[in-house]
C-alpha cells in the first residue's frame, strides 16, 4: 500500500478503559501479516492539544518530538531513554517530512512517524493501542477520517479488581515496570476514581456507537469465542483473518504471574471479581456509580451491604487520593517537545 501523509490507507485505533483488554487486542492485531501494533504512545493526551496544533514547530522541536515518539515506541512508555539516543534517526525523519511540507505541526510528526515505523517493520496498516484515546475520538476522526476504532468494554467489577492489583505487575513478571510506577499505580487506585473513569470511557465511546467505523467488543463475549470475534473484526476492517492471530502469550494479568510460554486466549479472565479480591464496600461503590451502564451492557450486579466505616474512609479519602494521583501523574516533560 502506498501510504502518504493523507493516510488514505486503513488505520486502527484500539480504545477503551484501562485494563479492559486493549493490550490483548493490540497483540492479536499485531500478529496479522499486514498490521503493525505500536506501543501506547500517549500522543493525544500528553504531546498534542487542539490549541498547540495550530502552532508550527521549529526544526529543533520537531526533532525532539520525533525522538520522543521513537523512544516511547522502542523502549516503552515507562523506560524512555534520553532523546539524544535517537536524534540522528529523528533528524532523518524530520528532514524527509520537510521535503513534503514547508511548515510542520505536531500532528504531521505523529503521522509521519506512524508511517515510518509501520514500513520499517514491513507492514502496511498501523494500529495504535493507547486506551485513553477513547477521550480523543472526535479529534482523531477529524485528523484521520478513515480511522477504524476497536472499542473494548469490560465488566467494571473485573476492571476494578485489575486496577486494584495493577501495582503488583512488577512482581508478576513485568520487570520492565519500574518500582516507582508500581507505587504510582497503588496511589492511583480508589474505587470511586476507577468507577468514574469507567463510566467516562463508556460515555465517551457511546457518542459514536452508530458510526460504521466503530467496532464495539464486549470483553467477556470475545474471550468466550475468540476465533469468531476476531474473524468478525477482521471482516469489518477489511483484512484477512489468520488463525495465528490468537496465538498471543498469556502475559499482562494483575492477578497471576506471566506465562509467556503459554499461548492463546485465557478464558478464565471473566467474572474473576465475583470470586474475591474486592470488599463489599468497593463493590457497593462500583455498582452505585456505574449502574446505568452496567444495565445497558448487560452486566449483572450482586446484592451487597457496605461497611459503614470503610464507606466513610473511601468517601473521605477520595479527594486526598485524587490529589496525590494528580501530583504523581504530572508529566515532568511538560509536553515541551511540541512547543515552538
Amino acid at each position: 500500500l502506498n501510504m502518504d501523509l493523507n493516510i488514505k490507507s486503513k488505520m486502527i485505533f484500539i480504545v477503551g478503559n484501562s485494563r479492559s483488554g486493549t493490550t490483548m487486542m493490540g497483540r492479536i492485531m499485531g500478529l496479522n501479516k499486514r498490521v503493525f501494533t505500536f506501543n501506547e504512545l500517549h500522543f493525544f493526551e500528553e504531546l498534542w492539544s487542539s490549541k498547540s496544533d495550530k502552532n508550527f514547530l521549529s526544526k529543533t522541536r520537531a526533532i525532539r518530538l520525533t525522538g520522543k515518539l521513537i523512544t516511547i515506541q522502542r523502549d516503552g512508555y515507562l523506560l524512555q531513554k534520553d532523546l539524544k539516543f535517537y536524534f540522528d534517526e529523528a533528524r532523518k525523519i524530520v528532514e524527509n517530512l520537510k521535503k513534503k511540507k514547508d511548515r510542520i505541526r505536531a500532528i504531521d510528526i505523529y503521522k509521519e512517524f506512524l508511517i515510518y515505523e509501520t514500513k520499517k517493520n514491513g507492514k502496511q496498516i498501523f494500529c495504535e493501542q493507547t486506551p485513553r484515546n477513547v477521550f480523543y475520538i472526535r479529534e482523531i476522526l477529524n485528523l484521520f477520517p478513515e480511522a477504524i476504532f476497536i472499542n473494548m468494554i469490560r465488566c467494571p467489577g473485573d476492571v476494578l479488581l485489575s486496577q486494584k492489583n495493577k501495582w503488583k505487575r512488577h512482581f508478576l513478571g513485568a520487570k520492565q515496570i519500574p518500582l516507582r510506577e508500581a507505587f504510582r499505580s497503588w496511589v492511583n487506585y480508589h474505587p470511586i476514581t476507577i468507577s468514574k473513569l469507567w463510566n467516562a470511557s463508556i460515555k465517551a465511546s457511546e457518542l459514536f456507537k452508530k458510526d460504521k467505523n466503530f467496532i464495539f467488543v464486549r470483553f467477556e463475549e470475545f474471550i468466550e469465542k475468540p476465533a469468531d470475534k476476531v474473524c468478525e473484526i477482521c471482516k469489518r476492517i477489511g483484512i484477512q483473518f489468520e488463525m495465528n492471530m490468537l496465538n498471543i502469550p498469556q502475559v499482562g494479568s494483575s492477578l497471576e504471574p506471566d506465562h509467556p510460554d503459554k499461548r492463546g486466549i485465557n478464558k478464565k479472565r471473566a467474572g474473576v471479581w465475583r470470586k474475591g479480591g474486592l470488599n463489599s464496600t468497593e463493590i457497593y461503590l462500583m455498582q452505585k456509580i456505574t449502574w446505568r451502564q452496567i444495565k445497558i451492557y448487560g452486566y449483572e450486579t450482586i446484592k451487597v451491604f457496605p461497611n459503614p466505616f470503610l464507606l466513610a474512609y473511601y468517601l473521605l479519602s477520595f479527594v486526598l487520593k485524587l490529589g496525590f494521583a494528580f501530583i504523581l501523574n504530572l508529566n515532568p516533560d511538560g509536553g515541551s517537545a511540541t512547543k515552538s
